[in-house]
C-alpha cells in the first residue's frame, strides 16, 4: 500500500479502537475486556519508556495498525528476549500492513540488541498470523492446548521463535 506510512509511535497515537475489535470479536488475545484509552496509553509509554520498538501503519492521519516488541518475561534471564504484538484495523485486513509492521519490529528490535523474538498467536485456527509468522523467518516450537477460555471456548496459542542479529551464535 503506496499511502501507508510506518513509523514510530507517539504518545499521541490512538490504537484503542484496533485492540478493542480484536478483544470484542476476535481470539488473537485472550484479554476479555477491551482496556480503556488510559489503559492503552499506559501500556505504550511503559514500552516506549523502556526503550521497545514500537509502530505504527499510518494511512492519510489514521492508524490502520500497530505493532511492538515487549519483554518476553520480567526475570533478568529474559531480557534480550522480546514478544511481538500485531493488531491491524479489520478494514485493513489482507494487504500487507502486518508483514510491513513485523518487518519494523524485527529491525527495530535487532537494533536494540535483543535476541530472540517469540510470538504467542492466540488460536490455533488463526493461519493468517501463523503464515505471517512463517513468513518472516519464525519457525513454530509449539502448541499449548486449551489454555485459553474466550467466546465459549477452549483455544490453544500456537508458540512460535526467531533469532534476531546473531542470536544465539555469540554472547550479548
Amino acid at each position: 500500500m503506496s499511502d501507508v506510512h510506518i513509523r514510530p509511535a507517539e504518545p499521541g497515537d490512538i490504537v484503542t479502537q484496533i485492540y478493542a475489535e480484536a478483544v470484542l470479536q476476535g481470539t488473537a488475545t485472550f484479554e476479555l475486556d477491551p482496556p480503556t484509552e488510559t489503559e492503552m496509553a499506559r501500556r505504550q509509554h511503559a514500552l516506549l519508556a523502556g526503550n521497545y520498538p514500537y509502530f505504527v501503519a499510518d494511512h492519510s492521519g489514521i492508524v490502520a495498525g500497530y505493532a511492538y516488541a515487549g519483554p518476553y518475561h520480567t526475570r533478568p534471564g529474559y531480557r534480550f528476549t522480546v514478544e511481538d504484538t500485531i493488531y491491524v484495523a479489520p478494514h485493513f485486513h489482507r494487504q500487507g500492513l502486518g508483514r510491513l509492521l513485523l518487518d519494523r519490529i524485527i529491525a527495530g528490535a535487532e537494533l536494540r540488541g535483543f535476541r530472540q523474538m517469540i510470538a504467542l498467536i492466540g488460536n490455533s485456527a488463526n493461519a493468517a498470523s501463523i503464515a505471517l509468522h512463517q513468513a518472516a523467518g519464525f519457525r513454530s516450537i509449539g502448541t499449548l492446548q486449551s489454555v485459553g477460555f474466550k467466546h465459549g471456548r477452549w483455544l490453544d496459542a500456537v508458540m512460535m521463535q526467531r533469532p534476531l542479529g546473531s542470536g544465539d551464535t555469540t554472547r550479548p
